[in-house]
C-alpha cells in the first residue's frame, strides 16, 4: 500500500477552489459588461445626439430599404444579416447605435451618418 500523498487536495477543497474561480471569473465579465455599456452610451457624443432626436418612421423606412434591406430583408425579417423583428428587445437604443456606426458583427459594414438620420432609423427599427 503507499502512503496518501501530502500534496493531494480533498475533492470538497478542490470544488470550494473551482466554485471561488468561476465566481470572480463571473464577477470580472459582468464589471466589464458594464463598463463597456457606460462607455457607449455616455461618453459618445454622436450617439447621445442621435438619441435625443425623436426620429421620423417614414424616412427610416426609406433609409432602411435602401442601407439595410440587403442583408436584413425588406421587412427586417433576416437574410444574410439577421433578423431585426424585435432588436429593442435584445439591445438598448445606444447598442443599436453603435453596431450601426461600428459594424462590429462582421459582415456589417460600417455607416457614418448625421444624428437625424441615425435618430430616423431608431424610429423604424422602434415600429417593427
Amino acid at each position: 500500500m503507499t502512503d496518501p500523498s501530502s500534496t493531494a487536495v480533498p475533492n470538497d477543497e478542490k470544488s470550494s477552489l473551482l466554485s471561488r474561480a468561476l465566481l470572480v471569473i463571473a464577477l470580472i465579465a459582468i464589471a466589464l459588461t458594464i463598463f463597456w455599456i457606460i462607455q457607449i452610451t455616455h461618453k459618445d457624443p454622436f450617439i447621445q445626439s442621435a438619441l435625443s432626436l425623436k426620429g421620423s418612421e417614414e424616412n427610416g423606412e426609406q433609409l432602411f430599404r435602401i442601407n439595410c434591406a440587403g442583408c436584413h430583408g425588406i421587412a427586417a425579417e433576416g437574410l444574410l444579416g439577421p433578423s431585426l423583428q424585435g432588436v429593442g428587445n435584445h439591445l438598448n437604443d445606444a447598442e443599436i447605435v453603435n453596431q450601426i456606426i461600428q459594424g462590429k458583427t462582421p459582415p456589417m459594414p460600417s455607416f457614418q451618418m448625421e444624428p437625424e438620420t441615425m435618430a430616423d432609423i431608431l424610429a423604424h427599427l422602434h415600429s417593427l
